[in-house]
């Protein structure tokens, strides 16, 4: 979700801006294998937890724009500022990939420079994968996956934009679990619609074809944009790969302040399980980051390779 929008169909003033996301506005990419990005990582980069955990954190970060109305109505060197603030953020988290959402490459909007690249480099991430949902016009932007394992098979989805005037997507990597290379497991960075249930739901169709077709175990993180109510999206995204959230019904875990509502998620397939879970506090955005460790379940003969 954005400051641009709301809940429940009450419209913001600034919605007129985001007009330039429409799809006529930019070149839309619907289904692509964006390039592996690869940084030099600080000497003293640790590759995350390293006791068979899987450590992973998303976040939206709404283009850089903190918590400002909105990132063209700040001078860049905010933008800059916010993203420092993030950068400390994920590389404290000692999280061995991260999803962002609302992620920007160079975009005249928000100084024009690859808030990826900024955030991997001074993050001490070893590697990225950035879908862009939108590229044309002066803007660049969608869903990435920064990582300290390396990203393999990257692929980028960009919904069928016949379904909102706002471009959406995900993009997917498969890694290696720590101490385990026989495991593989895809790892999805996701933002669905925020104004439509219906959309949202064939949005995700197209998610889970995807995911289907690749045919490996799975963990997708994201801006949802919907809660765990009867018949949710994240209930049905979670029924149909078979997936689990965490604590789905329990309050606390609230990520966007503003309406109170559990909007980011992560889920995973059977043979995963979470040994821990929280929401960071740091007003990174409108949304607040989620952070999670994960095992493998012992008592489970888990499959892995597929293809």
């Amino acid at each position: 979700m954005s400051q641009l929008t709301t809940r429940g169909g009450v419209l913001l003033p600034g919605l007129l801006l985001s007009g330039l996301l429409l799809s006529g506005c930019a070149t839309l990419h619907r289904d692509t294998t964006p390039p592996v990005h690869s940084y030099r990582p600080a000497a003293s980069q640790t590759s995350g937890t390293s006791d068979g955990s899987l450590r992973l954190m998303t976040v939206n970060i709404a283009h850089g724009r903190g918590e400002s109305f909105h990132q063209l109505l700040q001078r860049s060197a905010t933008t800059l500022d916010n993203l420092k603030h993030i950068a400390n953020l994920l590389r404290d988290s000692e999280a061995h990939v991260v999803a962002l959402q609302e992620a920007d490459g160079p975009s005249f909007w928000s100084g024009n420079f690859n808030h990826i690249d900024y955030l991997a480099n001074n993050g001490d991430f070893r590697q990225s994968v950035h879908g862009m949902h939108v590229d044309g016009l002066g803007l660049a932007y969608g869903t990435a996956l920064i990582a300290r394992l390396d990203l393999k098979d990257p692929q980028a989805v960009t919904f069928d934009p016949s379904l909102s005037p706002v471009p959406k997507g995900f993009v997917v990597s498969t890694v290696s679990w720590p101490g385990r290379p026989d495991v593989d497991v895809d790892i999805v960075s996701l933002h669905l619609d925020f104004a439509s249930e219906a959309t949202r739901k064939q949005q995700a169709a197209e998610l889970i074809a995807t995911l289907q077709g690749r045919r490996r175990p799975v963990v997708i993180m994201g801006d949802f944009n919907a809660g765990w109510e009867r018949n949710s999206t994240v209930q049905h995204i979670s029924q149909a790969l078979a997936l689990t959230a965490y604590s789905p019904e329990d309050a606390g875990l609230e990520t966007f302040p503003a309406f109170g509502e559990r909007l980011d998620w992560i889920l995973v397939s059977p043979g995963i399980s979470f040994r821990s879970y929280r929401v960071i506090p740091d007003a990174v955005s409108d949304h607040r980051g989620v952070i999670a460790e994960l095992e493998l379940d012992s008592a489970r003969k888990f499959v892995t390779r597929l293809d």
